[in-house]
């Protein structure tokens, strides 16, 4: 049974069964990846950002013979925002092969063409049966990252704080636990604008005004995900001249989440990049002791990015794909399937 689903009025042993499907999805094509927990789980599935909607469903088995309700095989939900809907679907690895995730796909395609939007986005990681899933559903390969990941407890921690040091005169670091001061706010924008221009994909959007930013960083609270940031600051005019942003989701807290890292063009070649990674990782050794890993991605062509992960310790894992389809094409190709 398939039916649509609110997170936030949803029952507890629902929002428990949706996360046992998730991590078996893990533990069969992420291995390596930490398990999620149920801490702010029904916030994370259920908070967006002003002027974005989540639609969510459900695919639950039939009630046991003791009439209780079976297990949620299947996780559907689609984010409108802009002009594309982002697809995510989680089927159980018991239930894979059965023709439930087309099924789910073509009731979200249905529903995103209905609410006028012409194309579906859909993240797929690489070396999973999701690749050959989608491509099979007609959706195109547009943008392809590569997953890194850092164990901190290979760290070298002493060569770490050296390199946090190493910024050119003129510049100063600042720390920021849950976000940027409201005075900076606005020099933060300015920075955040740098990638504007970038064809870093469509999918996770970076926020480039100031109240944007605070609604964005509101958010992130809201579904239970503490922000870090660090700023390089420089001291003659007071401007945001670089940045880098980690994100410790509750749900999986051993493994935090970097967001942007992005260096003003005009104050590039000072060591800025290298400085402020380090110093955020730095900070998390003490504000978050409990972390045990760090996970970036990296446009492949961002050689000078992925050089200062390597020099930090960070290790290339997967690639991480983006894939997008035309929702009509997709409804009637699915439809005629039938």
């Amino acid at each position: 049974m398939v039916r649509e689903w609110d997170p936030r009025t949803a029952s507890s042993d629902e929002v428990a069964s949706v996360l046992d499907t998730l991590n078996a999805v893990l533990a069969a094509d992420l291995p390596q990846d930490p398990p999620w927990r149920e801490s702010s789980l029904r916030e994370y599935l259920s908070e967006v950002m002003p002027g974005e909607r989540r639609i969510s469903w459900v695919a639950q088995a039939e009630p046991g013979p003791d009439g209780r309700p079976g297990p949620i095989l299947g996780h559907l939900h689609v984010l409108l925002l802009g002009d594309i809907g982002v697809l995510e679907v989680l089927v159980h690895p018991d239930a894979r092969r059965t023709g439930l995730g087309r099924e789910l796909v073509l009731l979200a395609g249905r529903r995103v063409y209905q609410e006028g939007f012409q194309s579906i986005g859909v993240e797929v990681v690489g070396d999973t049966p999701a690749v050959a899933f989608y491509e099979s559903l007609g959706f195109t390969r547009e943008y392809v990252e590569t997953r890194s990941v850092l164990d901190l407890g290979a760290v070298d921690w002493p060569a770490l704080a050296e390199m946090a040091t190493g910024i050119g005169a003129g510049y100063h670091l600042e720390f920021c636990p849950g976000g940027p001061p409201d005075d900076l706010i606005e020099a933060y924008a300015r920075a955040k604008a740098e990638v504007r221009d970038v064809d870093d994909g469509e999918l996770r959007p970076s926020s480039y005004d100031p109240q944007r930013l605070r609604d964005s960083l509101d958010t992130l609270h809201r579904r239970g995900m503490k922000p870090y940031i660090v700023l390089a600051l420089h001291e003659h005019s007071g401007e945001v001249a670089g940045l880098t942003e980690v994100v410790v989701p509750a749900q999986h807290p051993t493994r935090a989440d970097q967001y942007d890292t992005i260096v003003v063009q005009d104050h590039r070649g000072y060591g800025i990049d290298r400085a402020i990674k380090a110093r955020m990782l730095l900070e998390l050794r003490s504000a978050e002791p409990t972390l045990a890993e760090v996970q970036t991605w990296n446009a492949q062509a961002n050689e000078a990015m992925l050089k200062v992960n390597a020099e930090l310790g960070y290790r290339p894992d997967r690639e991480w794909c983006e894939y997008s389809v035309d929702v009509a094409e997709l409804v009637h190709r699915l439809d005629a399937a039938r």
